[in-house]
């Protein structure tokens, strides 16, 4: 399991400091699936992700799942929420056993008046931007075909774990239509999957869907 100083936004304290705050540190373990906190609930913790994936997501009034994006230990969820002390903008659920850490929010802000984890702080804060813009360009821009394909291109390895129909969620399509475009991926010998393990042959190919936003259509499943 890491520990707090493993995590870029803590990496520039004091190691007294590093100490003092890993002291005040709760650690609480999940199974997966289990929820480390709702939408619109308060916490006066800042949670960091200690040990495993987790997964954001918003619920629709109709109660479908909206998938925001994945985060991997060590890292610290909803940021935002706990500098502005508000309620968490989605739900957050663990994708494998974990663990999170809990920070008392006075001790967060305490580090604020320390100018490198101020700096680090903006950093992640524009991190979280880049993510939003991407989340959002990603929704209203990709395909079904370019979101699967970027996601083979950026992170293969969650086929390796998660099934076919919550690798579905995470990208906002039905199953159907991602067994339909691995299909149409291992036809084209762009990829191979064997034992849940995805193989990327054609890189470029792959590149290529993500920037046309398409697949050549002479293929037939």
């Amino acid at each position: 399991m890491y520990e707090l100083k493993d995590i870029p936004l803590f990496s520039g304290l004091s190691k007294v400091h590093l100490a003092e705050l890993q002291a005040h540190i709760h650690v609480k373990h999940y199974s997966k699936d289990n929820i480390v906190f709702y939408e619109e609930e308060e916490s006066p913790y800042l949670h960091i992700l200690m040990e495993g994936n987790v997964r954001l997501y918003k619920t629709t009034p109709t109660g479908r799942e909206v998938y925001l994006h994945g985060m991997h230990a060590p890292d610290a969820i909803a940021l935002f929420p706990a500098l502005e002390r508000v309620a968490f903008p989605a739900t957050c659920a663990f994708l494998s056993e974990g663990a999170v850490g809990l920070l008392p929010l006075d001790k967060l802000h305490k580090c604020l008046e320390n100018l490198d984890f101020s700096l680090a702080m903006i950093k992640a804060m524009s991190k979280r931007m880049k993510l939003l813009e991407n989340l959002l360009h990603k929704e209203t821009v990709f395909s079904s075909e370019a979101k699967i394909a970027d996601l083979i291109s950026n992170n293969a390895k969650v086929f390796s774990y998660l099934k076919n129909h919550e690798i579905a969620s995470m990208l906002n399509i039905t199953p159907e239509t991602l067994s339909r475009v691995l299909t149409k991926l291992k036809k084209e010998e762009i990829i191979t999957i064997d034992d849940h393990i995805v193989k990327i042959l054609k890189q470029d190919a792959l590149q290529e869907i993500i920037e046309t936003n398409s697949m050549k259509k002479n293929v037939s499943i």
